[in-house]
């Protein structure tokens, strides 16, 4: 079994809540590891968080039994390369349209024959050179997932998911919904519709899907919707609302 906890819960279909984590403060990371969360998100495509501070937001999610993510900033060899050398070991990419983009951001995080990843035998990844079996056995932790965010790509999802190494498929209701014409309309009944397709072609191709659903009652309905691990809430999100609730309440 993989020591990965988001890979292994989706392989046991147990429902997977994940917090989205943008401020680039690793004493969030760490509030939000003991949160009973399941797995977190470190994102990097919009955020302020670059590469120097990811391994910051890695040991932070040390502080609990929960999966780090990192969303790339964008699908590319030399990032990805790093990000994994520094010992993440699930990574989310993003805009991936088409079966060959799959391929492509898969190749980066795997060594030659296999993949075009880069080696370096002295590594956060492989305990600075300590682990002699890291080689061999790192693509068993390693957890590879795809973001469908445009109307071309949900398309796509059966030849996606059938990607060699492609985890899970993720979807971003935001961008697809503006792909669609909808802009800052995620629950418009056309982008809800087309992602309940997406959810049922990544059903039948047999990968787990999420999505972005921030309160309760958004990532409960997902979760009944199918959906098997889902971003229930973000660090910025979750702040800016409770600030305003609680300034609020004492202006009444």
């Amino acid at each position: 079994m993989s020591r990965n906890r988001l890979k292994t819960g989706l392989a046991e279909k147990r429902p997977m809540a994940g917090i989205w984590l943008s401020l680039d403060a690793p004493a969030a990371t760490e509030i939000a590891a003991g949160s009973g969360a399941d797995w977190l998100l470190i994102d990097m495509e919009h955020s302020a968080t670059g590469l120097d501070s990811v391994v910051h937001h890695l040991r932070a999610a040390m502080a609990g039994p929960v999966e780090p993510v990192v969303r790339v900033p964008s699908a590319e060899p030399v990032m990805v390369k790093r990000l994994l050398d520094l010992g993440a070991r699930s990574l989310m990419f993003p805009m991936i349209d088409s079966a060959a983009d799959a391929a492509r951001v898969v190749s980066y995080t795997r060594y030659p024959p296999h993949g075009m990843r880069g080696l370096s035998m002295t590594t956060r990844a492989n305990n600075y050179g300590r682990n002699p079996d890291y080689l061999t056995g790192h693509v068993d932790d390693l957890c590879v997932i795809v973001q469908v965010e445009t109307p071309q790509a949900v398309a796509a999802i059966p030849q996606i998911a059938a990607v060699p190494g492609v985890d899970a498929i993720f979807v971003g209701p935001a961008d697809l919904s503006a792909a669609m014409g909808h802009l800052g309309g995620a629950q418009h009944p056309e982008a809800q519709a087309l992602i309940d397709q997406a959810r049922d072609m990544a059903a039948k191709a047999g990968k787990p899907i999420g999505i972005l659903g921030f309160g309760t009652d958004l990532a409960r309905g997902y979760v009944a919707r199918g959906f098997d691990f889902v971003a229930v809430a973000g660090d910025s999100w979750l702040l800016a609302r409770q600030m305003d609730a609680i300034i609020a309440s004492m202006k009444t």
